[in-house]
């Protein structure tokens, strides 16, 4: 009953997402929006529910399924893909650049959260 309690909590965010990319937002993927929904959810629950975890943790085993279409085409476009290497190459590093400190400023802030949490 979890499993079908979290699914059905995922795929309501994943609906709400997809009704926003067709409404107002069709410049983004509707899974991104759905996703972006789920965290302020559980930012604003202060939780994850055991429903939620159960089904995700569940849907994180077929992970690897979904790194098989870019290894393919990654074999099959070589050649394109080594054109716009140089592209490809500085979007990579200026993400890199912006995203580790970011992600270090989120792990401070969620370690500070946790001390509160405990302290309290």
């Amino acid at each position: 009953m979890l499993l079908i309690r979290g699914l059905s909590w995922l795929i309501l965010f994943q609906l709400l997402g997809t009704a926003l990319n067709v409404l107002f937002l069709p410049f983004l993927p509707s899974a991104i929006i759905g996703m972006v929904l789920l965290v302020i959810f559980l930012r604003v629950r202060g939780s994850v529910s055991e429903s939620v975890e159960t089904a995700s943790s569940g849907l994180l085993r077929f992970l690897p399924l979904l790194l098989t279409p870019p290894a393919t085409g990654i074999m099959m476009y070589g050649s394109e893909i080594a054109a716009d290497a140089a592209a490809i190459l500085i979007s990579l590093t200026v993400s890199f650049i912006l995203v580790v400190p970011l992600t270090g400023h989120l792990m401070q802030f969620l370690v500070r959260r946790q001390a509160r949490r405990e302290g309290a």
